[in-house]
């Protein structure tokens, strides 16, 4: 589990197709002396596993199954492309963002990054992102709500049932790729899992029976 709260950047070194999946090189400063063989780590809001690390230089691999190439916005990765690094976050630790399983629902698109004060500091002013949705991702987004974007959680500002906006501060601007990404570019999107919950919740349930065959099965 994540919450969404970018320890730091890395660079993408390498992308190598490979029959049925691709393995991708990233550059992990401050990360990679912290990975073990088979941890997991948050690559844009992915959850991959990482793989023959080294420390020096600090990186690690990561092999992208076809679905994730699929369904994710590291299909567009390629080298020198800065992606947002973050480890799980171990049990009992405060949880800062929202909880955040990286589990890609579907990517969006970047429709545009824009200071609130454009004639400001860029390193001061506060921005403004929009970001195209599929239906499969608004229908989980509410306003004052959560969402991970490129696996930063963000707050929705607005929706109007296909565009979200959030407000990016200058910190999260300049220490996340969002500042390195163009109006087009996929991002990965992933709704709030509290959100899924509740509309699971909200189905009609089968109505349940107790039988003696379910209480032999479970024991009793």
């Amino acid at each position: 589990m994540f919450t969404g709260l970018i320890a730091t950047t890395g660079k993408i070194l390498s992308v190598e197709e490979r029959m049925g999946a691709w393995r991708i090189a990233v550059s992990a400063p401050g990360i990679a002396e912290r990975l073990h063989t088979g941890d997991s780590v948050a690559v844009s809001g992915t959850c991959l596993t990482a793989l023959d690390i080294s420390l020096n230089p600090p990186l690690f691999h990561a092999d992208l199954a076809a679905e994730t190439v699929e369904r994710t916005s590291l299909a567009a990765l390629k080298s020198g492309t800065v992606v947002n690094l973050e480890l799980p976050t171990p049990a009992g630790t405060p949880l800062g963002g929202h909880v955040v399983q990286g589990h890609v629902d579907a990517t969006g698109t970047l429709v545009a990054l824009e200071p609130v004060a454009p004639d400001a500091d860029r390193s001061t002013t506060d921005w403004r992102l929009k970001i195209a949705v599929p239906e499969s991702v608004g229908r989980y987004v509410v306003e004052k709500g959560s969402i991970a974007i490129e696996g930063i959680s963000l707050t929705v500002a607005q929706f109007d049932g296909k565009t979200v906006t959030v407000a990016i501060i200058p910190h999260t601007y300049a220490h996340t790729n969002l500042h390195t990404l163009q109006p087009g570019a996929p991002v990965n999107l992933e709704a709030d899992v509290m959100l899924k919950f509740f509309e699971q919740r909200k189905r009609p349930q089968p109505e349940f029976e107790l039988t003696l065959d379910y209480l032999i099965a479970n024991g009793y």
